[in-house]
């Protein structure tokens, strides 16, 4: 085995789990089974390299001027990469050339600004859960007094600073965890799998321990306790953000230098949205391709700054519960909203800003350019006209507030300027980095450049003037350095101190001892310079990073006055109103808007809508009529406009007054899962179980279409059962909006006095149907679902085909077919209405909250088939 094979094994076993670009010359190499790896998913040659007697090892590499590219593909892939670097110059090395890591890339520890999306956070995420071999209880369940399972979570943007802990019921985890979106999951090794699209780092359980994060947490932050940060009687909390710092110090050290503090936020602060709301109320991917345009964000996002957008984000995925902070929102966006040139000059102002809090983040771990420095400084000079434009709101206690916020830092941004030259170069091999006057051993280096440079630049007429060649050339390449050149047909004319270099086709290149010196001067000068330039940009990057809490500070503020001002320009341009938020249970809108649907339409062509709910009056809506009319835009723009207002926006509506929800559940759409087993409709009644079981009082739920998954009666049967528990249930009965095909739900009204009736308008001209999307009082009287058949664009002869049965299953006993219906709709409904019966008591006595979603299904199949045996 070969010396360099040795090395590369020694520090292979050290990073098992990651990808190793071992560094050779200009080439990273990668070996063995990482080099198949590599080789299949970067689409690279794989060829092979004898590394000893009788040994050929796999080989795959990439050029190291390409590591941005080839880096970034497996970053995406979910890959975790150890760039291995020569930590020795090859040309003047004795022996083997010293190699070690230089740092581990990983999806949650990415710092590189071209493999982050600049408009969302990137997170590393961390999940502590409370050990034991018991069964978890449901929720609200206890366990010997002590409550329901809980768990920690931990989450870190290492690109913005942002560092965040909470302790939480173990049944949110899933919700907080679709809501962050995390890049990478740590969890201790056997821990059960977490449904996560984000690629998932096993830690070991020592790390997770709460002894040793917490002594993490303490020597990280330099404290004598966790009081101040508000989590030091949350033991899981601490679990999991112990294990973050731990995972940070082992890949990324560099980057725990902008981790200043730690926050301690509740969970049941805000809005809790699991994957099935986000997906379903498209906040941030919409239609059917699921693209970002298509959403609630890109519809808000008129941000113009990466830091705004990244914040607006943030907001819609967790609306708060707290009306005072709302109410502090709407003030902010408020005073934007009086003035559209308040508006323009701030959007004039923020769309200069460049990306404070990740120029931040790569200037203090070491990956900063000296342009990078350069941006930093122009954003912090933007800071005082941010501030300025502010100066108009003395009435304002909120704007006042963030005028203070925006402290412009004169001396961070005047060192930059000091030392930085406007237009640096890139690298330092060619010197242009640091400003003149700033260094004064620089400025000597440069102008003993500048005069051996000058030198030679003479020395070409001087030794034309000496030789007599004419066609002499002084010249200079990276290879041979400087050289005198001179023609074939004058070599009889060279003097006999000309040393020969180099022989061309048409001549000769010839140094002498005086080309030499000189050349020996402008290299070590050259080199002296960039090693100087190099130290004082290190030296400057250093003190800037010593202010980096001050300036993320600042970054926060300016994050926030932007979008204070995109909701401002939104709710201008697409006409919103400021909603009256209350403690309260009614929620009340007049002319409601799906807020993406109406920016897809023609201005003008959304049929507004109003809305009216409460736990006391109007708790449950059931919404009748057919397919295509606007059922589900209706109450998914109720859900939004909910939404959006405890976010702090205004809302798409004439006026709303909406008491503030805790939860918004939804169940939307045909799913499946396949990899689970699980089919489309027992994921949908999966996710009504979870309704069922989960929402509260002041949650709002909205269902569309339960039951279609299943036969007709079946899901009639199931469609009735839900709105009757969500009506019967009592003290936890919530507020629905319940779309349904079935029309004969309509008889519910009748019963449940807290169930009211409405209906999608149509109207029909000609044998055609024509949708009014108006929503009115009543149900609807059928489904006309082969009108939409005939607008889908199906056959006609399938059309034709199908009315014909549909006649014939209308019409009894030769009887006409609106007859025919009657009757058939009265044999429907008969069973559902039908007095008490055995079965009927048994259905009553089930205890559904106590069954498994399976144990529920198999009862009902049963009692189904005895009913249609008797």
């Amino acid at each position: 085995m070969t010396p360099i094979r040795r090395q590369y094994l020694d520090i292979k076993r050290r990073y098992p789990h990651a990808i190793v670009l071992f560094r050779l010359g200009d080439f990273y190499e990668t070996f063995d089974d990482d080099a198949k790896l590599c080789a299949r998913e970067l689409d690279i040659t794989l060829t092979s390299k004898p590394m000893g007697k009788n040994l050929r090892v796999p080989l795959a590499g990439i050029p190291y001027h390409a590591l941005d590219t080839y880096l970034a593909r497996l970053v995406g892939k979910g890959y975790k990469v150890a760039i291995c670097e020569q930590m020795t110059d090859p040309a003047t090395s004795k022996g083997l050339v010293e190699r070690e890591v230089v740092r581990v890339v990983t999806p949650g520890t990415v710092l590189e600004g071209h493999m982050l999306d600049e408009r969302a956070n990137n997170y590393l995420v961390a999940l502590a859960r409370e050990s034991g071999d018991e069964k978890r209880p449901s929720r609200g369940a206890t366990r010997g007094g002590r409550g329901p399972e809980q768990a920690g979570i931990a989450y870190v943007d290492i690109s913005t600073g942002e560092f965040a802990v909470a302790q939480l019921d173990a049944d949110d985890v899933a919700a907080e965890l679709a809501r962050l979106r995390p890049a990478e999951l740590l969890l201790p090794e056997g821990a059960e799998p977490v449904a996560s699209p984000a690629a998932v780092t096993y830690l070991e359980p020592y790390w997770f321990e709460v002894e040793n994060a917490r002594r993490e947490l303490i020597e990280h932050f330099r404290v004598a306790s966790l009081e101040a940060f508000g989590c030091e009687r949350l033991p899981l909390a601490v679990a999991a953000a112990g294990a973050v710092i731990h995972y940070l110090k082992e890949n990324q050290k560099a980057a725990l230098s902008i981790v200043h503090s730690l926050s301690t936020y509740n969970a049941s602060g805000s809005m809790l949205l699991d994957a099935q709301a986000a997906r379903n109320l498209e906040l941030f991917e919409g239609g059917r391709d699921r693209r970002p345009e298509n959403s609630l964000a890109a519809t808000l996002d008129l941000t113009r700054s990466p830091l705004g957008a990244r914040l607006l984000r943030r907001w819609i995925g967790q609306p708060l519960l707290d009306i005072t902070l709302l109410r502090r929102r709407q003030d902010g966006v408020a005073w934007f909203h009086e003035s559209a040139l308040r508006r323009s000059k701030a959007a004039e102002a923020l769309a200069k800003m460049p990306d404070i809090e990740r120029l931040v983040a790569r200037i203090g771990s070491g990956l900063a350019s000296p342009r990078d420095l350069v941006a930093l400084r122009r954003g912090l000079e933007l800071v005082p006209e941010l501030r300025q434009l502010l100066e108009e709101g003395e009435g304002e206690s909120v704007v006042g507030e963030m005028r203070e916020r925006l402290r412009p830092l004169p001396e961070t941004a005047g060192l930059i300027a000091q030392a930085i030259e406007d237009d640096p170069a890139s690298t330092f091999d060619e010197g242009g980095v640091v400003r003149r006057g700033f260094s004064p051993e620089l400025d000597r280096l440069r102008s003993a450049l500048a005069g051996a440079r000058e030198y030679l630049a003479g020395m070409e007429s001087r030794e034309k003037a000496r030789t007599g060649i004419k066609s002499l050339k002084v010249g200079y390449n990276r290879v041979f350095g400087y050289y005198i050149e001179v023609s074939k047909a004058n070599l009889g004319l060279v003097p006999e101190d000309y040393q020969r270099r180099q022989t061309l086709v048409g001549g000769e290149r010839f140094v002498t001892d005086e080309l030499k010196e000189y050349e020996s001067r402008v290299l070590d000068a050259r080199e002296r310079i960039s090693e100087l330039e190099s130290a004082v940009f290190r030296q400057v990057c250093s003190q800037v990073a010593a202010a980096s809490e001050q300036v993320l500070a600042v970054a926060r503020a300016i994050a926030e006055t932007d979008v204070w001002m995109a909701l401002a320009e939104a709710a201008a341009r697409y006409g919103y109103c400021r909603p009256e938020l209350t403690e309260g249970d009614e929620i009340v809108i007049r002319d409601g808007r799906h807020p993406v649907v109406e920016r897809a339409l023609a201005a003008g062509a959304f049929v507004p809508n109003d809305a009216e709910l409460s736990n006391s009056e109007t708790q449950i809506v059931v919404l009748t009529g057919p397919n295509m009319a606007g059922k589900s835009t209706y109450i998914r723009q109720v859900a939004l406009i909910v939404l959006m207002a405890q976010t702090g926006s205004y809302v798409p509506a004439a006026s709303a007054r909406i008491g503030l929800v805790d939860r918004i559940f939804t169940r939307v759409g045909a799913q499946e899962d396949i990899v689970s087993g699980q089919s489309t409709f027992m994921v949908e009644m999966l996710e009504t179980a979870n309704i069922l079981n989960n929402a509260t009082p002041r949650s709002l739920v909205v269902l569309d279409e339960i039951g279609r998954g299943t036969s007709t009666y079946d899901g009639l049967a199931i469609a009735r059962a839900v709105v009757e528990h969500l009506h019967n249930v009592g003290a936890r009965a919530a507020k629905t909006l319940f779309a349904t095909h079935f029309h004969e739900m309509v008889e519910l009204a009748s019963s449940l006095p807290r169930v009211k009736n409405y209906n999608v308008a149509v109207t029909e001209e000609g044998g055609r149907v024509v949708f009014l999307h108006r929503i009115l009082p009543g149900g609807a009287d059928k489904s006309y679902g082969i009108h939409v058949a005939e607008l889908a664009g199906l056959p006609k002869a399938v059309l034709q085909r199908a009315r014909e049965v549909l006649a014939a299953l209308e019409s009894t006993d030769g009887r006409s077919p609106v007859e025919g219906r009657r009757r058939r709709e009265e044999r429907q409904q008969l069973p559902l209405l039908a007095p008490p019966s055995k079965l009927l008591e048994e259905l009553a006595d089930l205890d559904i909250d106590s069954m498994t979603p399976l144990e529920a299904i198999a009862r009902l199949y049963e009692l189904r088939g005895r009913a249609r045996e008797g």
